[in-house]
């Protein structure tokens, strides 16, 4: 299969979450993963945040945004996604930064795997539904 991934599942790659089984299954499943770039500032934003609550020292802090940006997914320039990405957070009231995952998810007719419970349940109940799976449901 392949998938878009976001961050807000790909932290569970390297910290215990909820819903990191799932998130294991998606990463270690042999499926093709894709990404935005926006990705690797969203994920090393996250692990910032848990080496300044102290849930993470700088040391594994640095070791995790490494290994992540060396994952197997393939990683998408922003250019050929904004304007897709701006209709979509228009005209839904839900983020440029989330559409911009949906909407390569869309290009590349496949699912965007999420375990951002906001934007899932915002577009559930839409035509869109096709193209978002939640973490809860792999």
């Amino acid at each position: 299969m392949i998938y878009v991934v976001d961050a807000s599942l790909s932290i569970k790659w390297y910290v215990p979450e909820i819903y990191d089984r799932e998130a294991d299954k998606i990463l270690n499943g042999g499926h093709q993963l894709h990404a935005p770039e926006l990705i690797l500032p969203e994920l090393s934003n996250i692990v910032w945040k848990k080496t300044r609550k102290g849930e993470l020292t700088e040391q594994k802090g640095e070791a995790i945004v490494s290994a992540f940006a060396n994952a197997q997914i393939k990683f998408h320039p922003h250019k050929n996604l904004i304007a897709s990405a701006f209709h979509g957070a228009a005209t839904s009231g839900q983020t440029v930064y989330d559409w911009t995952y949906l909407a390569l998810a869309i290009a590349l007719n496949c699912q965007f795997v999420t375990a951002d419970e906001k934007f899932y349940r915002a577009l559930e109940k839409t035509t869109l539904k096709k193209n978002l799976l939640w973490i809860g449901d792999v």
